[in-house]
């Protein structure tokens, strides 16, 4: 690691000042700054409160993933491994690359082993969130090297959660497109990180979603049978509600069920929820009332309102299981950037979400999800909200001081 050290500290000249790379300097800075701490400090007075800067702040997010991403790598291979069993073992004809690889490698498809559906999810993940730090990490640096700025620790974040809310077998040309433009339209074109007034990672899927609606909703969510066989189809537990079908809560809790890469355990998304509000870096205000808006309307549908539509009998516990709620309640909904910063405003944004989410998948029943589009319809009101309060704050103390 010295060698390294030295390595780069070699060649900082050539990045610095006059150098022939100047125009490069914030990639050098980035991976200088990621492999290394900033040996410089503040030399003055320092106005620093706080020790959770930006780079701490996003190492704990990624932290607070983890449990999220392997289990999804989990569940993955192992719906994928379930469906080859059911299907009478592997076939070579029809199987998508990923399980080829896993037959070559001489693995087997046994559902009840723990390291083969690790391995067999990890085909799925691994391509979709390398070409995502690629595609997106290519933007990030253009814009840093155009506008001369660091290049941020944010979209690491980014790259790690929008695989997370993808279907398995997406094509990775979809998965480069969408993360272009929800890291370009979604945050660049906004000034870059900390200005951006939507979820990148939300706005990527919001333009998969509208412009290759078959690979990324409804049943489709889960194509080709977890990638058993090419051309069959699963519904997610929530197209089956729908339809009126019984699904088990408990599965949907766990997360050994159909869905997205990382939207189905709610459970190893709520661990990271414990370490997100401990460290002081999600939002416990937003939480909680995201899930009072979303029980609240919901159980006004289930007790007040008659109808054929299966979706009004779901209860806030299944609301809470299925989807992509539990992902972005606190992932998605907790982001500081764009979501409301005042404690007030924290309160009537989560309460928006929770009470969108339902109304878009109860009122609506061409689309059983809806916590994505209640994120982004929410993220443009927050400063709205923080406004409001701001500006009732200024005039309380205007008057607590006699000035009008």
């Amino acid at each position: 690691m010295k060698f390294l050290r030295k390595f780069l500290d070699s060649q900082e000249k050539h990045f610095e000042g006059n150098g022939k790379l100047k125009a490069m300097y914030p990639l050098y800075e980035a991976i200088d700054t990621l492999l290394y701490t900033p040996g410089k400090v503040t030399k003055g007075a320092s106005h620093i409160r706080d020790v959770l800067d930006l780079k701490r702040m996003m190492t704990m997010v990624i932290y607070a993933l983890l449990p999220t991403v392997l289990f999804g790598l989990y569940n993955t291979g192992y719906q994928a491994n379930l469906m080859i069993k059911k299907l009478g073992g592997f076939q070579a004809d029809t199987a998508l690359w990923q399980s080829q690889i896993i037959n070559w490698l001489g693995i087997g498809f046994d559902p009840g082993n723990i390291f083969a559906n690790f391995l067999h999810g990890l085909m799925f993940f691994l391509p979709i969130y390398i070409v995502t730090l690629a595609a997106g990490g290519l933007w990030e640096v253009l814009f840093a090297v155009i506008r001369k700025h660091e290049i941020n620790e944010g979209f690491f974040v980014t790259s790690m959660l929008f695989p997370l809310i993808l279907s398995p077998t997406i094509p990775l040309w979809q998965v480069a497109l969408g993360i272009s433009f929800g890291v370009v339209i979604g945050k660049e074109v906004f000034g870059g990180v900390g200005m951006n007034v939507l979820n990148p990672a939300l706005t990527a899927r919001a333009f998969l979603f509208f412009a290759y609606p078959i690979n990324i909703s409804g049943d489709r969510v889960w194509v080709a049978v977890n990638g058993a066989v090419d051309g069959t189809t699963m519904a997610t537990p929530l197209s089956d509600l729908a339809a009126g079908k019984a699904i088990s809560t408990w599965d949907s809790f766990i997360g050994l069920i159909p869905g997205s890469l990382g939207e189905t355990s709610t459970l190893a998304i709520l661990i990271g929820a414990v370490i997100l509000i401990v460290s002081g870096i999600g939002s416990w205000r937003i939480m909680i009332s995201i899930v009072a808006g979303m029980a609240g309307l919901s159980l006004f549908f289930n007790y007040f309102v008659e109808s054929a539509n299966p979706m009004f009998a779901v209860t806030p516990v299944e609301h809470f299981v299925l989807g992509g709620f539990a992902l972005g309640l606190v992932f998605m909904a907790t982001d500081p950037v764009s979501a409301a910063m005042t404690k007030p405003g924290m309160y009537m944004y989560g309460a928006l979400i929770g009470i969108l989410v339902v109304l878009v998948r109860v009122v609506n029943p061409a689309f059983p999800e809806g916590m994505m589009l209640a994120i982004l319809f929410a993220n443009v009101f927050a400063p709205l909200f923080d406004k409001i309060f701001i500006n009732a704050n200024i005039k309380r103390r205007l008057l607590r001081n006699g000035s009008r």
